[in-house]
């Protein structure tokens, strides 16, 4: 089905017959981990003598679910996974459709052999280009591992302090990525690829959001895009999210 989309004064031919999916789903005692965690959890609730398993007789099954979305799953988190205020992406992300470019980028090594997307790896990308709403970054290597890496102590690929300036000044709202954060893995805490994209301290509140933890297949080829990014009504500074990619034509 192709759909004219109107978008900031220009019109749009979309496929909406074929919705690509980056996200990565959350299983059972499987799957992708960060942050020094164990894998998720999904077991049948037990009250006194039933046990919420069509399997072991019961109607229906009723699991409950225990996971962590910055560990386990892509997700989209606002400004408030860095501010001391409760702040709730499903309150701060306001609209879902997205004028988005999917790039990929292969990182550069530090002295200190840190794998780093800095300015000199975008600007090649995106230096033509303005009104993107959404950036999504693939980075290289890409294979299916990413469905089910552990990342903890790997220290993953992140963002510089320049790229995400760089970023700022692209006007980009939405970010999007294949590693568990955009900063270093352990920086003390400093965060400063979080901080300089919110403009935290000095901005308490944002409208952009960044998603981690996506994937983008080989087959999803490089070039724009409209994105659905679409996440759980949860009430948290990150929740579990579906970025759908939709081809213009």
């Amino acid at each position: 089905m192709i759909a004219t989309i109107s978008h900031k004064g220009e019109n749009y031919k979309v496929d909406l017959s074929y919705p690509f999916s980056i996200a990565i789903s959350i299983q059972d005692q499987k799957g992708i981990q960060a942050w020094y965690l164990d894998h998720p959890k999904i077991e049948p609730v037990v009250s006194g003598d039933w046990l919420g398993s069509v399997k072991k007789g019961a109607p229906v099954n009723f699991n409950n679910i225990h996971f962590n979305p910055h560990a386990h799953c892509t997700h989209t988190e606002c400004i408030g996974h860095i501010t001391s205020e409760t702040i709730s992406v499903f309150k701060t992300l306001r609209n879902y459709f997205f004028k988005a470019k999917l790039i990929s980028v292969l990182p550069e090594y530090l002295e200190n052999k840190d794998a780093v997307i800095s300015k000199n790896a975008l600007i090649p990308h995106l230096q033509q280009d303005s009104n993107i709403d959404a950036l999504i970054i693939r980075t290289i290597p890409n294979d299916e591992r990413k469905l089910f890496y552990n990342y903890s102590n790997t220290n993953p690929t992140y963002l510089t302090k320049n790229a995400v300036e760089y970023l700022l000044e692209k006007n980009i709202q939405h970010l999007l990525i294949d590693t568990p954060s955009i900063d270093k893995e352990r920086d003390k805490g400093r965060l400063e690829a979080h901080k300089t994209f919110w403009n935290y301290p000095q901005e308490s509140f944002s409208l952009k959001t960044i998603t981690e933890l996506i994937f983008v297949s080989n087959q999803i080829l490089d070039g724009w895009y409209f994105l659905n990014l679409q996440i759980a009504p949860v009430e948290n500074d990150a929740s579990p999210s579906n970025p759908v990619l939709y081809r213009i034509l």
